[in-house]
């Protein structure tokens, strides 16, 4: 709202609605944001246009006065003086004739809703009393059938730097004070030049910003900071220049935008384009620290719409209508889809059973193991199927999230680890949905081309698989049991290609994938490797390999891709004809894989798996906890501790996805670390843990934060101030890595035994009665009831020990129990199995 929030008045209808009361204060444009239970309300926040005429306000608001999509019906509502609604005059213009409906209300309200049918800026014309409303006529830009959404963010424009070197930022907390003394944390970052900074940056009012940093609880050197904003420095949106292409563009072609937000102050910009197709969009270059070169191109042609935001708000023109020319990119797309059903529960003492396929593996090389809750680890039995399917089976002996591990020469294959629950399954969602396998990381023309599909965590929905590219896919889905799938796709033509996985309508993690399909490798295969040592290699040492061409002909191309994610070219030179040297100096430790490729096409056996260090990170050995990775509110610190003990030594990264940037720290703990983040907008986040660059299992968690702008149970009344900031128009990242050292298992992990108190059994003349200053034996038989810790204690009438009570081994199963009382009365012998009571205890004698 201008210049000041005005308080909303909310009142229960008793009738399933909720009638919602402001009184404005000044014209212009106001927003209303909304939540429910702590949770934002699709639309929120509501955009309102306040007029006054005649003494009165009248109100235009929907998001029908923006825009919308072809086919879709758009809606808006005007508000003016009880009993007035017939002096509203509504008029729609556009491409194309609108089937417009009006619903007139007693309290001077009208609900309008229309239908577009064809893309293009729609002119809605709102007069009361023959005059133009504020705003009005209002400009609806409507794009095609369909709504793709691509996004480009741009934080360097909203960091301020604090003129401080600090070596560590992963143990630093930030916190900033407005000059209205509102405290929230800030988000720390590390500038090019080292410099500490605060990202996310975006004033809201003059004055002087007061800055936090701590490291354990205690101010850096220099902390607390001032930052002093004016005029100058407050967002400004409308300051904002953008030139290029914001009217036609052409598809599949490079259109160039040039955004410049020197004299626009402190506030992050998004680039946003909308349309029926997807699009690309990518920052080419930073001509200066605030002026930007971006190009798009969208992979069809169509009307779109072009968002340009700064500090959230609309630049100057935005959102610009796009028509689209040029040629259609003749790409295809193929979709199947399944119902999956809900997995069957596993219980203790059943054998699981599953199989995956895996292309390009020896059945010699291919291992597998489960880890249960208590961290103990056994090996499965694997059985080698035809077509590289393998069969893995285990028996589990308790209840819990077990950690499915498969490995081909000791390396992890593509979606291991993963969850599998025995017991009560729980419904994870979309996110839970996990995939892998050769298919979605390269290959080949008129080749099957595999890949795994995992739903057992995510419960029931409908599975989607699309695949869009230069030619029509041939997609095959394999049902397999226990909540796996196996899909295998053809394609006729080489190119890129989009690979669309949906559960439930969402995309879920990391979809789409973009696979390089190559024609046909033919001589490729004739190529070798030799001399390649895949375990053993150090850091910062050089391992050469040679490639034998075998009379194939074309251009070499090595790579290797490391586990941080980066990815080095290798050094290649010639040897003799058809025989070439490959050269890599590996920089971290972990697992790294080399891409080998003959005229762009994989050779047999790329890419190679290669160890680094002599302590590989093993993320089959590390996990997650904490409430942190469930529930949140904005605004407030939210904790998770991810274990690392007897993992190795390796890279741990925990990326944020969510509807706003948080503030993030870390520490070190006994066994692992504990990351703390601040959420600044109510919604979902996605919060993905990977060591060495893989996935832990379980990975990724959906925290669910909440706003609480409304007091529980009073829905009538004022509403308290949330802390949520507006989300943002598209998804937010934020991303912490931080090298592990080893951590051994500590002291106070404590081994955990499974025993069956039920069956112990005991005799001897000392559980019939007592008898004073005398001793007297008792045979504790533990044959059939596993392993546990055995426990003896007795008490006398006095409530005191016993003073003389002794437990004997006498044989691998027996124990013997003796004791003495000294006192007459009633005596409690209690003897447990693990935690326990044995049938009959505890035991009441008599002396």
């Amino acid at each position: 709202m201008p210049e000041q929030t005005q308080g909303p008045v909310v009142q229960d209808n008793n009738d399933g609605t909720i009638c919602v009361q402001y009184k404005p204060q000044a014209e212009g444009k106001h927003e209303v944001q909304m939540t429910c239970n702590g949770d934002t309300v699709k639309g929120s926040p509501f955009s309102c246009i306040v007029d006054s005429v005649g003494g009165g306000f009248v109100t235009a608001f929907g998001v029908g006065l923006v825009g919308g999509n072809c086919g879709q019906n758009e809606e808006f509502t005007v508000v003016a003086a009880k009993g007035t609604a017939k002096d509203i005059d509504i008029k729609i213009d556009g491409p194309s004739k609108v089937d417009m409906k009006r619903k007139d209300n007693p309290d001077g309200s009208a609900n309008v809703s229309y239908m577009p049918m064809t893309p293009g800026a729609y002119s809605i014309a709102i007069k009361y009393k023959s005059k133009h409303i504020k705003g009005s006529p209002f400009n609806a830009k409507v794009s095609g059938e369909g709504r793709k959404r691509s996004q480009l963010s741009l934080g360097n424009s909203s960091v301020y730097s604090l003129k401080v070197i600090e070596p560590d930022i992963v143990n630093l907390n930030g916190t900033i004070k407005s000059p209205s003394g509102n405290v929230e944390p800030c988000i720390l970052k590390r500038l090019g030049d080292g410099e500490l900074g605060v990202a996310s940056f975006n004033p809201r009012e003059k004055g002087a910003y007061t800055v936090y940093v701590c490291s354990n609880e205690k101010n850096i050197k220099g902390s607390p900071f001032t930052i002093n904003i004016g005029d100058k420095e407050l967002a400004h949106a409308g300051k904002v220049k953008v030139s290029g292409a914001t009217g036609d563009a052409i598809a599949n072609s490079e259109n160039e935008l040039i955004v410049d937000t020197t004299d626009s102050g402190y506030g992050g910009l998004s680039v946003n384009l909308e349309g029926p197709h997807r699009s690309d969009v990518n920052l080419i270059e930073k001509r200066t620290d605030r002026q930007y070169v971006i190009h798009y191109s969208p992979h069809e042609p169509g009307i779109y719409i072009l968002n340009i935001r700064f500090a959230d708000d609309h630049v100057t023109g935005s959102p610009f209508l796009l028509n689209v020319g040029g040629n259609p990119s003749g790409r295809v797309r193929e979709t199947v889809t399944k119902q999956m059903e809900a997995a069957s529960a596993s219980e203790p003492g059943n054998m699981c059973t599953f199989i995956l396929q895996i292309p390009g593996t020896n059945p010699f090389d291919m291992e597998a193991s489960v880890t249960d809750p208590d961290g103990t680890t056994e090996l499965c039995d694997v059985m080698d199927l035809e077509d590289f399917h393998y069969k893995i089976q285990f028996t589990p002996k308790i209840k819990g999230a077990h950690i499915l591990s498969v490995k081909h020469k000791s390396m992890h294959i593509s979606g291991s680890p993963f969850t599998y629950s025995v017991g009560q399954l729980n419904v994870g969602g979309y996110h839970k949905v996990q995939v892998g396998g050769p298919g979605l990381e390269r290959g080949e023309v008129g080749l099957p081309n595999a890949f795994n599909i995992y739903t057992r965590e995510a419960g029931p929905g409908s599975l989607s698989v699309s695949i869009e590219g230069n030619s029509r896919a041939d997609i095959k889905l394999e049902p397999r049991e226990n909540g796996f799938l196996g899909c295998c796709y053809t394609v006729a033509k080489p190119g890129m290609y989009g690979v669309h996985i949906k559960y439930d309508d969402k995309h879920i993690p990391n979809s789409p994938f973009m696979v390089n399909i190559s024609p046909d490798s033919g001589a490729t295969r004739q190529v070798t490797v030799h001399s390649l040592k895949d375990r053993g290699l150090q850091v910062d040492r050089a391992s050469t390999f040679t490639v034998n061409f075998n009379g194939a002909k074309g251009a070499l191309h090595a790579m290797i891709r490391t586990p941080s994610g980066g990815h080095d070219d290798c050094f290649i030179q010639e040897m003799d004809t058809g025989l070439y040297a490959v050269r890599f100096i590996p920089r971290e430790n972990g697992v790294h894989y080399v891409d080998v490729k003959l005229n762009d096409a994989h050779i047999p056996d790329s890419p190679f798996a290669v160890m680094v260090g002599s302590t590989a990170a093993d993320p089959a050995m590390v996990t997650g906890s904490g409430d942190g990775l469930e529930v949140c509110k904005c605004g407030q610190k939210a904790k998770f501790v991810v274990k690392t003990a007897g993992a190795g030594s390796g890279l741990l990264a925990v990326v944020i996805d969510g509807p706003s940037k948080v503030s993030m720290s870390c520490h070190e703990v006994d066994e692992g670390y504990e990351f703390v983040y601040t959420p600044f907008s109510a919604g979902d986040y996605l919060i993905t843990v990977k060591y060495g660059n893989i996935p832990v299992a379980g990975s990724p968690w959906k925290a669910v934060a909440t706003d609480g702008s409304f007091s529980k149970g009073n829905i009538q009344g004022r509403s308290k101030p949330g802390t949520g900031r507006k989300a943002a128009p598209g998804n937010e990242q934020s991303t912490m890595v931080v090298e592990t050292v080893e951590k051994k298992p500590g002291a106070k992990t404590t081994k955990k035994f499974r025993g069956d108190a039920s069956k112990v059994t005991c005799k001897g003349n000392g559980l019939k009665k007592c008898f004073t200053n005398r001793v007297l034996n008792i045979t504790v038989d533990v044959r059939d009831a596993g392993q546990a810790m055995l426990s003896v204690g007795m008490i006398g009438p006095n409530g005191l020990c016993e003073p003389e009570l002794s437990v004997k081994k006498m044989t691998n199963t027996t124990y013997q129990v003796s004791y003495k009382v000294v006192e007459i009365g009633e005596h409690v012998l209690q003897i447990k199995w693990g935690d326990d009571d044995i049938p009959g205890s505890p035991f009441h004698l008599s002396t």
